[in-house]
């Protein structure tokens, strides 16, 4: 009789090669799948192919011969294997790596490949060390990818609290949690002649490791740009795009990660129609703490496409095996003999939401999990170092004295995070544009490391505030203090509290604070329990529609409006950043 550790009864357990359901018995040991004993050759509504091979005498009752420390009866349960995300940021739950972890173990979530570039962009090399040391007890596998654009473009365009050159990504490559290039972001700068860092990195990587994977960051890049991209070896994408975009991925061999806003009936069904499923994976990439809390993570993703129609096997198949493969890991994404016991059993798939999920053969999710809160240095609490804001910091001072000038306006539109600029008539007086009652906000990015004071001043109008004002250290990706209001009392009332909390996102209206999650680990973590987080990011969210912001996503529209290597007219603390040309361009138009 032989001996393994635990055995799992009954289950309809999903054969990742196959891309069926099969009942069988599962057995476990030492942390890997030891043998499937197949009850019944039967999927869901799809037999398998009548030409294959019949099952040899004597195996059918293999598990027999088999004893088991520990059973677990799983009849009338689905087994998958545990999901995996490969391509998200943890900083974008405003949690801490082990909070997160927890909460996405509950969600069928057993390894997720992290691109820790926004704490990079603030502690550098040393915010990354934090954030693996603060996952290395988390209960599934984090690894991470190199951040490859910190700053996202250059320190003529955006100041940042640190910077990533070569040097500090050939370190981080020698770390074992590390498994790709993370998205390289300035794309329209390396298809030219340059001297980025990335690109001296890439050619160093060429030499010593010329099969690692290069995630890219490409959103309207098609054509002769689109190959110059993949000659550099940068072979995968996650942004936003249209069908035609997506067609040209797909043909020239990129390999294609869908997030949920890239859930649309067009991308979908040209995936199905041409069986791309070898080529494409579904991810997460920002997933706010309050969506988390109320809907989950892959899983919802996973969910969604199922609803639109995607084949549930595909869809399994998509956020398993092929992520898996992508990143090398050869070891997880299917249940199979020897590879990690990672796996979730659910009831269906119209709620996808596991009632127990098991890591390396262990139990990790199926009620509460204590969480060992892991303290940062005392630096990350007092990272917002800005000075006190006088009256004349909010005035924007014009070139002539009286009359009117055009001035260029960031416009925020509902569906997109993606932002267009607008030309707008705005009166002078005494040198300085009145903006007020022009249906335009006023906009400023304080620059919050301590290191020049620059305050970068623009204007928004479109699907945004109407009244009030919201204030934000979450500000990707370099998170400076940004300031967005309708009246000058409500920002000054904003900014004031976000440096008395060290970091935050918060909006004001009247003279007071109406909704505020503080986020005093470098300005853009909790330390608190998701319970406490999502609650309170919530109440900002619902602050913002109340203040008049109409957009689907009204948090990740706000903390990217200063996002510069995403279209089209953004605002750091240089000043008005043309996305598409990657240039400084003055407020008013000459």
């Amino acid at each position: 009789m032989e001996n393994v550790d635990l055995v799992i009864k009954n289950a309809k357990v999903f054969n990742s090669y196959l891309k069926c359901f099969r009942k069988a018995d599962v057995y476990v040991l030492d942390g890997k799948i030891y043998y499937i004993d197949v009850k019944e050759n039967a999927n869901q509504g799809r037999a398998i192919a009548a030409n294959a091979a019949p099952e040899a005498e004597g195996n059918r009752d293999a598990g027999s011969e088999i004893g088991a420390a520990a059973e677990i009866d799983a009849s009338g349960y689905y087994m998958i294997p545990g999901l995996i995300d490969i391509h998200m940021h943890i900083e974008s739950s405003m949690m801490t790596p082990r909070t997160f972890a927890g909460f996405a173990g509950k969600c069928g979530v057993t390894t997720v490949v992290s691109e820790p570039h926004e704490m990079a962009n603030i502690k550098g090399l040393n915010g990354i060390y934090e954030m693996i040391a603060d996952g290395d007890q988390a209960p599934i596998d984090i690894f991470y990818g190199i951040p490859s654009s910190v700053p996202s473009t250059n320190e003529n365009l955006e100041t940042t609290g640190a910077v990533i050159d070569c040097e500090a990504m050939k370190e981080l490559l020698e770390r074992k949690e590390v498994v790709c290039v993370g998205e390289i972001m300035n794309y329209r700068q390396i298809i030219r002649e340059n001297d980025l860092e990335i690109t001296k990195f890439l050619k160093y990587l060429r030499k010593k490791d010329p099969n690692f994977v290069i995630e890219g960051h490409c959103p309207s890049l098609t054509g002769l740009d689109l190959a110059k991209f993949l000659y550099l070896g940068i072979d995968g994408d996650h942004t936003e795009h249209s069908l035609e975009e997506i067609r040209q991925r797909f043909e020239n061999g990129m390999f294609v990660e869908l997030q949920e806003k890239m859930l649309r009936p067009e991308i979908l069904d040209y995936i199905r129609e041409n069986r791309l499923y070898e080529h494409c994976g579904f991810v997460t990439d920002d997933t706010m703490a309050d969506k988390l809390y109320e809907e989950g993570q892959l899983n919802k993703v996973l969910e969604e496409a199922i609803r639109m129609g995607f084949p549930t096997e595909e869809a399994i198949y998509c956020g398993t095996y092929t992520n898996a493969r992508r990143m090398n890991l050869r070891d997880r994404g299917v249940i199979a003999p020897g590879k990690i016991a990672d796996f979730a059993l659910v009831t269906g798939f119209h709620c996808l939401e596991p009632d127990y999920v098991y890591k390396d053969g262990k139990l990790i999710a199926s009620k509460e999990q204590a969480v060992n809160r892991h303290t940062f240095p005392d630096d990350y609490y007092q990272s917002v170092h800005i000075p006190a804001l006088k009256p004349e910091d909010f005035r924007v001072c014009a070139k002539q004295e009286s009359g009117s000038v055009q001035v260029r306006v960031i416009e925020v539109s509902n569906g997109r995070t993606q932002t267009s600029e607008k030309i707008v008539s705005m009166p002078v007086r005494d040198y300085k544009i009145c903006w007020e009652g022009t249906g335009c906000l006023l906009a400023m990015v304080l620059e919050r490391y301590g290191k020049n004071g620059n305050i970068g001043y623009g204007f928004v109008t479109g699907d945004c505030l109407k009244e009030g004002a919201a204030a934000t250290t979450y500000f990707h990706d370099h998170h400076n203090l940004f300031v967005i209001g309708e009246n000058v009392r409500d920002m000054q009332i904003a900014v004031d509290r976000i440096q008395e909390l060290q970091g935050g996102i918060l909006t004001a209206f009247r003279g007071e604070i109406s909704a505020e999650l503080p986020l005093p680990v470098a300005g853009i973590l909790s330390d608190r329990p998701i319970d406490e987080i999502g609650p309170a990011l919530k109440k900002v969210r619902n602050s913002l529609f109340q203040l008049g912001y109409r957009h689907y996503n009204p948090v990740m529209s706000l903390c990217t409006l200063g996002l510069p290597v995403s279209p089209a007219l953004k605002l750091t603390d240089r000043g008005l950043i043309d996305v598409i040309k990657g240039e400084i361009v003055e407020l008013e138009c000459v």
